[in-house]
């Protein structure tokens, strides 16, 4: 089998409209003409070295920085310092690379996880992400900001501030991966790290008009030390602007790791190659009221129909159908497994350090530990079970289809304030509107499906709007059959925030 340094050493360069502001100096519009596996292409070809890619991707973060808000740490001369000393040889060589701040480690870096409580925490171990993220070439120069534990669906906290989203710096970049996001939609890289343990890689991306893949559970490594997050809930990928991006990051991240509780299980070749794969006539559940039945924006619920009827004359068949599951069950389930996993690790940071909690976590943070404390074991073995029968549920729907379609968000990217962890509401309202806002996109980290935010429509008042497909567990490779070909019938790469333009 050939390798997947070999696989993936190829790659046309995709070419997008707008050139680098003036702000960031030589030649930084490299760094919005192409993607990744572009940036890469090129550097193979020796038109531009690493160096020169990472001097521009800072100068572009140094001058976008403060308006977006969009890093957390800067690990530039740790950068400088990998170049130095010579990077591998692979499908990302020399291009640059963020990570979010949220339990992904590099041995002696700050990890604080968007909070106050972690200020100055210091990781002992390097994730294995980490690892192969940069065995494939990927220069990371610096992590991304994130709400405090990754708790709601924009990207505001108090210790360092409320990432804004490039389209519009008065509404939010989403989250909890809305640093990379604001980072990708604002050209200073094309591609970088998100996480998804409700919908954060696919939330923000549909908040900054970017493709977001959340991969099936057990796709991407998130050890040593804990190889889940929140019971399963949680995966790791990244936020791309383009989909042979996403695939490619994909072909060189996936594979269990040592003491992994499970795995996905192995694709039909390399992810890359699916993106320009025919997907054939797919079979498609249009599902525009979300699951709990809550209320839907009408220009969310007209993206997902005109993407419907984009998926009809491609061939597809559409037709509207839903799996029927508990949410009242679900919702109940998912504040037992996140409560019970954010008071666990506040109770043991508070005894290492002494830090009392109470000072320093947010408003609803400190509510989701209070909220914890109550549950019992039973409770989390009960919540547990609650998801297998979920997963059980929405494989059986599944058999039939072989793809849900819906918006990925209730309403466009909302106003900065509603949903942060300090609002001015109490935590019942507050988990109300979180839940209402980000409705299409929790199940997927239930059941453990892959799930895609394609950026497919904008709003009336300018803000980008996705679109969500969910696929069978472990069928990644379908969604990016599927994902390439809306690509290519409908091309985003050219839509940008005026932020990218000179």
């Amino acid at each position: 089998m050939a390798t997947r340094r070999e696989v993936l050493a190829g790659g046309a360069v995709l070419a997008v409209a707008a050139a680098a502001p003036a702000a960031a100096a030589g030649r930084s519009g490299l760094l919005d003409e192409h993607d990744a596996l572009g940036l890469a292409g090129l550097v193979r070809a020796r038109k531009v070295s690493p160096a020169e890619l990472l001097d521009n991707a800072i100068a572009r973060a140094e001058a976008l920085n403060p308006r977006y808000n969009f890093m957390a740490q800067k690990l530039y001369e740790r950068a400088r310092g990998k170049l130095a000393e010579g990077l591998p040889q692979g499908p990302f060589t020399g291009v640059p690379w963020l990570l979010k701040d949220l339990n992904t480690h590099i041995a002696g870096e700050l990890t604080e996880g968007g909070s106050r409580f972690y200020k100055g925490n210091r990781a002992t171990v390097t994730s294995e992400l980490v690892r192969r993220i940069e065995a494939a070439g990927f220069v990371v120069f610096g992590k991304t900001t994130t709400p405090e534990f990754g708790l709601t669906a924009t990207t505001e906290n108090k210790l360092n501030g409320d990432t804004r989203n490039p389209w519009n710096p008065a509404h939010i970049a989403g989250g909890s991966s809305g640093g990379s996001a604001a980072a990708v939609a604002a050209g200073v890289l094309p591609a970088a790290h998100a996480t998804d343990g409700g919908g954060s890689i696919r939330i923000p991306a549909a908040c900054c008009g970017l493709f977001g893949l959340k991969p099936s559970r057990g796709r991407v490594p998130m050890g040593p030390g804990r190889t889940e997050g929140w019971g399963g809930l949680s995966a790791h990928h990244a936020i791309t602007r383009s989909v042979r991006d996403s695939a490619a990051i994909l072909d060189a991240t996936w594979g269990v790791e040592p003491g992994s509780r499970y795995g996905a299980p192995d694709p039909e070749g390399t992810f890359l190659a699916n993106v320009t794969r025919k997907p054939g006539r797919l079979r498609i559940a249009l599902m525009v009221t979300p699951f709990a039945g809550t209320p839907v924006d009408p220009e969310c619920a007209e993206a997902a129909r005109a993407a419907a009827r984009l998926c009809e004359s491609l061939g597809h068949h559409v037709e509207e159908a839903g799996p029927k599951l508990d949410m009242a069950a679900l919702g109940f389930a998912a504040f037992a497994i996140i409560g019970s996993s954010v008071a666990a690790d506040v109770a043991d940071r508070a005894k290492a350090t002494g830090i009392d909690p109470a000072q320093t976590l947010e408003p609803v943070s400190l509510g989701f530990v209070e909220f914890g404390k109550r549950f019992s074991a039973m409770d989390y073995a009960r919540a547990n079970a609650t998801f297998q029968q979920a997963a059980s549920t929405m494989a059986q729907f599944m058999a039939g289809y072989d793809a849900i379609l819906s918006p990925t968000l209730a309403a466009p990217p909302l106003p900065l304030g509603r949903i942060n962890l300090s609002p001015d509401c109490d935590f019942e309202e507050w988990g109300q509107r979180a839940a209402l806002f980000a409705a299409y996109t929790q199940i997927a980290n239930f059941t453990g499906q892959p799930g895609m935010s394609v950026p497919l429509a904008m709003s009336r008042s300018g803000l980008p709007i996705g679109v969500q497909f969910l696929g069978r567990y472990g069928r990644e490779d379908v969604l990016l059959r599927l994902a390439g070909q809306l690509e290519r019938a409908a091309p985003w790469a050219a839509r940008r925030p005026a932020v990218a333009a000179p």
